[in-house]
């Protein structure tokens, strides 16, 4: 898998107070593909986030851990924290997965393009909500 998502446009979404209720594509993600994208360093998780990951020697101290992501945010909260961090802390250093506008120093293989597509914005919902324990 590339690093950029496919440079389809993005499909629309609504934000419904600190949340995205609908699913991006109108499907439940795949928690097990989800786990793949949180833990390939391609997408850089790890490098601000910890979590339950033993097979991955470092992780992040820069941002919370990802255990127990499930048990305190719905996944319609997990999807607007992907989608785009900034609507809930304009300060955040969390990159926004699932937007195009207003990025600044952006690399090249990523202008104009997502970084995660809205089939892998789901797969990564679907795991970090099965993230239960802290």
């Amino acid at each position: 898998m590339s690093g950029a998502a496919c440079c389809d446009e993005l499909l629309p979404y609504e934000v419904v107070d600190d949340a995205i209720p609908a699913s991006l594509t109108g499907a439940a993600g795949d928690p097990a593909r989800g786990r793949s994208i949180v833990v390939n360093r391609q997408f850089t998780c790890l490098l601000c986030h910890s979590g339950p990951f033993a097979e991955q020697r470092f992780q992040g101290d820069l941002a919370p851990s990802l255990a127990g992501s499930g048990a305190r945010w719905s996944e319609a909260q997990l999807r607007l924290r992907l989608v785009d961090a900034a609507r809930l802390n304009a300060a955040t250093i969390m990159p926004s997965y699932y937007r195009i506008d207003g990025q600044q120093r952006v690399g090249d293989a990523w202008r104009g393009k997502p970084i995660l597509s809205a089939e892998q914005i789901e797969d990564v919902v679907a795991y970090l909500a099965t993230l239960r324990e802290p």
